[in-house]
């Protein structure tokens, strides 16, 4: 069968169908997902039940692989065959849900604020890819918001006011600034320093422009530290409005890719002493540095 798509908003996000991604795809298959990408920015593929095998080999079709955040903290045991296989859950290594305090708990908390993956370093990430293994009772949702029809939406002279301007991005600034948790040596806070993109990003594919802010930007170049987080806070509660939103609900085996260049996401409150699991792959861009 052939990639088909039906529209989830009125402004971005498809449900895909069609498709086994258990299955080996080849490159007009790929093209075809990379074109409905740049257009919807994110994609569901509903009930896929991928193994790690097989996310990865699905993944490496869309660009070089990125550890991301992995970097940090490089000593950490891993679950999965690969490093570049993102665990996104509140489990230890055995699989047991980890108790208030714990690294991982905390980590959970981080992926509830509007981030864009991998924006902290150069280059930034391309596609994530996750998938979903075991659901809580309530909660767990991940929201996406488009970024591009967020721009589109602001007064001219606010689109005036931003552009140009180049914003600062530091990848332990949602951990520490934003959460308390300073619990990072130097050492691990100098693995991944922070970098610098326009607070306004035009994209490779599309040419569209789009907002590129989020939860690791912490600064904005010849602006008062003051300034610059009220402009962001503004800015990012413009970009999260319901009509720039999808909401994706759960199921199990789902898989959900997104574009991180135009695109924010963040996952919802649950009961964190009940186990969720989701796995999360990423490609580097290679378009933008």
């Amino acid at each position: 069968m052939a990639l088909s798509l039906q529209p989830l908003t009125p402004v971005f996000a498809a449900e895909a169908t069609g498709l086994d991604l258990r299955q080996p795809i080849d490159a007009a298959t790929a093209a075809a997902i990379e074109a409905a990408m740049d257009r919807y920015g994110v994609l569901v593929f509903r009930r896929q039940n991928l193994d790690e095998d097989q996310q990865m080999a699905f993944t490496r079709w869309f660009g070089p692989l990125d550890r991301g955040f992995g970097r940090v903290r490089p000593d950490r045991k891993h679950r999965f065959k690969t490093d570049h296989l993102a665990d996104i859950s509140n489990v230890d290594y055995n699989g047991d849900v980890v108790p208030p305090g714990h690294p991982k708990r905390v980590g959970s908390l981080a992926n509830q604020l509007w981030h864009s993956d991998s924006s902290f370093q150069k280059p930034s990430a391309k596609f994530s890819i996750l998938t979903i293994h075991s659901l809580p009772s309530w909660g767990g949702n991940t929201e996406f918001a488009d970024m591009r029809a967020a721009y589109d939406a602001l007064p001219d002279a606010v689109k005036q006011e931003i552009d140009g301007l180049t914003a600062e991005h530091w990848a332990l600034h949602s951990r520490i600034n934003l959460l308390g948790d300073d619990n990072y040596t130097a050492e691990q806070q100098a693995i991944i320093p922070p970098v610098k993109w326009p607070v306004v990003r035009v994209h490779p594919s599309s040419g569209r422009k789009s907002l590129f802010i989020g939860a690791h930007t912490r600064g904005i170049d010849g602006m008062s530290m003051p300034e610059a987080r009220i402009l962001l806070a503004e800015l990012l509660e413009h970009a999260t409005q319901p009509r720039f939103v999808y909401v994706h609900e759960w199921t199990l085996g789902d898989l959900v890719m997104w574009d991180n260049r135009c695109t924010l996401h963040r996952g919802r409150r649950y009961n964190l002493d009940e186990k969720r699991e989701l796995r999360r792959s990423t490609t580097g861009d290679s378009a933008l540095t």
